[in-house]
């Protein structure tokens, strides 16, 4: 499975037991969802491995305390601490209307209501408090808040989505 092919769920960040348990922070507002799981895939470097999950339930409510096969002393343990989880793109929940996933709207038209066509979204960075919509506009580069009140629509059948942005936003820009 290539990384393309998958969303990132999560990471591996500390050892929770002796007996190989680990604990994953998942990256969603709905980690119930994914205490049942069978399997999942764990970043490895250049490539995705597949492990399947022996027991899995959430510790803290924001926490997965997983115990994966074959993973049964804490030595087994530390070389997966640090490793991202992901699953295929195809086990994520459909959305409607103007919901999104980030990487849904990859390639997408970026158009305002009074400025119209900005750019192709070519990233959201999440990586900070305030996620951002980084845009391409003919070489340069547009950086729109992700606000709420800011996002009119998502066109998924256009490859657009529409904005209503704040009066000189984009002239910051170009």
């Amino acid at each position: 499975m290539k990384k393309e092919e998958c969303f990132y769920l999560g990471k591996i960040v500390r050892k929770y037991s002796f007996k190989g348990e680990l604990l994953a922070k998942l990256d969603t507002d709905e980690p119930d969802q994914y205490v049942d799981m069978d399997s999942v895939f764990i970043d490895f470097g250049p490539s995705l491995v597949p492990y399947f999950i022996e027991s899995s339930q959430l510790h803290k409510s924001t926490l997965l305390r997983v115990k994966f096969e074959d993973i049964d002393t804490e030595e087994d343990a530390d070389d997966m601490i640090g490793a991202g989880l992901y699953l295929p793109l195809d086990l994520l929940p459909e959305l409607s209307g103007d919901q999104f996933y980030f990487h849904e709207v990859v390639g997408f038209t970026a158009v305002d209501k009074a400025f119209g066509e900005i750019g192709t979204i070519t990233y959201v960075n999440d990586s900070n408090t305030q996620a951002i919509f980084e845009i391409d506009r003919d070489g340069s580069q547009v950086l729109i808040p992700m606000v709420d009140d800011f996002i009119k629509k998502v066109d998924r059948e256009n490859k657009q989505m529409h904005f209503e942005l704040p009066e000189g936003l984009i002239d910051l820009y170009i």
